[in-house]
């Protein structure tokens, strides 16, 4: 290669960066390893992502049991090593896989239509909002202050540049939609309400009321699903126009937060508006079922200004694993699974709410719960995890308003056992806290016992005094 551009030595290839910039010595790095030896290094590393662990976090990423099933057919290389389906009469696998995921995300939302996949539930949030911008030829949103911060920071970088204004409104005291505040604030400009339900508190939204005022006022309502699994026992919000949901709970790992799946679900008569891609079923010309790419509307595909959004691909591979885990569970089995994840969450609210207060109790919910504490969570979280268990996720970083408070999750591997456990460990502490103030107390009236003390002998000390003279 030096020769093919002239030059002698690497030393001259490097000459134009000035020589304070180059290094002079070998990289300090680790001598090569074997084969074994790597292994055995990721498998301590491993060890230390938390192998042993009891999680209660959630927050839009879940710890849901995955099929065995699922790994051994993604790796399969007519899935794994699958590219887009451009050219259908190779890709009828894929592309039939992807036609299933769309009838059965159809089935489970009680939507018409719904697309090959997305990023992942933020991402689909942000493009569900856009697609009404466009069919109702309005452009302000209204957004539930109960909808996931991080999906509320994703749809405000799209925003940014779409001139598209915000406006946020807040929960009431029972941790939902605050359905006065929000029929105060639409405006003949308003295209849509994002909500989310159950919403980052775990609370179960009011869909139709919220789609009444919405469809009143000639806005339409876009409602976000984060944890898929709540539709085996919660009712699909049909009364929505767009859904956009994280899939993640159906047999996708939590992989440090991706990559996930994102879902859009709509109305037929929406279809020309959705973003990503729609695969579809047909016949060939001897009668026999076939399947075919029927809208793609980015740019890549049809006239730039036709187009509906940019976004790159559907998570096929990733949508795969949906698609598994959705046949393996059937509605049946999703029922099941959706109740073990009701359950345990009731049933850690009712105990671990002896030490501190469940907000929002009177509400229907699904697998989550804010528990408000006298101590900081954070504090709490320290010590649990000398325990090996993950406490709940600290609120104030988002809603300082609730002071400290916590988003506690139980799903199917939550044990009755690792609940108990944190039950006893947030009991202990909070005995050994009782016990501190009241030894505290304790010095203090010692204390003013003490004081009385020295004064009556101050006071005796003054008769005697006054007998003498």
């Amino acid at each position: 290669m030096l020769k093919a551009i002239g030059i002698a030595s690497v030393d001259e290839l490097f000459a134009p960066i000035p020589a304070e910039y180059r290094l002079s010595r070998d990289l300090k790095i680790p001598r090569q390893m074997a084969e074994s030896e790597i292994v055995d290094y990721f498998r301590q590393r491993s060890r230390e992502n938390g192998e042993g662990y009891t999680s209660f976090l959630g927050a839009g990423v879940y710890s849901h049991y995955r099929p065995v099933i699922i790994d051994s057919l993604i790796s399969r290389g007519e899935f794994l090593t699958a590219y887009t389906p451009y050219q259908a009469e190779i890709s009828q696998g894929t592309l039939q896989s992807i036609f299933e995921f769309q009838t059965m995300i159809c089935e489970l939302t009680g939507m018409e239509v719904a697309n090959a996949s997305m990023y992942d539930g933020s991402t689909a949030a942000a493009e569900a909002v856009m697609m009404a911008v466009r069919l109702t030829g309005r452009r302000s949103v209204i957004v539930a202050q109960s909808l996931h911060p991080e999906y509320r920071e994703v749809l405000a970088t799209y925003a940014t540049h779409q001139g598209m204004p915000l406006s946020v409104t807040g929960f009431g005291n029972d941790g939902r939609l605050n359905l006065e505040a929000l029929e105060k604030s639409i405006t003949p400009q308003t295209a849509c309400v994002l909500i989310q339900s159950p919403n980052f508190f775990g609370n179960i939204e009011d869909v139709a009321a919220t789609a009444e005022l919405a469809h009143k006022n000639g806005a339409m309502l876009v409602v976000s699903i984060a944890e898929a699994v709540s539709l085996g026992i919660v009712e699909p919000p049909r009364e929505a126009d767009v859904i956009a949901m994280e899939a993640q709970s159906f047999g996708v790992p939590q992989g440090f937060g991706g990559p996930h799946c994102g879902v859009i679900a709509t109305r037929e008569k929406f279809v020309r508006q959705m973003p990503g891609r729609l695969a579809g079923q047909t016949v060939d010309k001897q009668g026999r079922r076939g399947f075919v790419l029927t809208l793609a509307t980015r740019e890549q595909h049809i006239r730039r200004e036709k187009a509906t959004s940019n976004i790159c691909t559907n998570q096929a591979l990733v949508a795969l694993m949906v698609n598994i885990f959705m046949t393996v569970y059937g509605k049946v089995g999703l029922k099941e699974l959706a109740k073990q994840n009701l359950a345990k969450s009731a049933y850690a609210a009712t105990h671990l709410g002896q030490y501190g207060k469940v907000l929002f109790a009177g509400s229907p919910r699904f697998n989550e719960f804010v528990l408000q504490t006298t101590e900081d969570p954070q504090e709490i979280n320290h010590r649990l995890l000398d325990h090996k268990i993950i406490g709940g996720l600290p609120l104030k970083k988002f809603y300082p308003e609730l002071g400290n408070a916590a988003l506690w999750c139980c799903t199917e591997l939550t044990t009755r056992t690792s609940i108990d456990n944190a039950l006893k460990l947030m009991g202990n502490e909070a005995s050994q806290h009782a016990t501190g103030l009241d030894q505290e107390a304790n010095e203090i009236k010692n204390e003013g016992k003490n004081k009385n003390q020295i004064k009556n002998t101050n006071r005796e000390e003054s008769g005697i005094a006054e007998v003498a003279r």
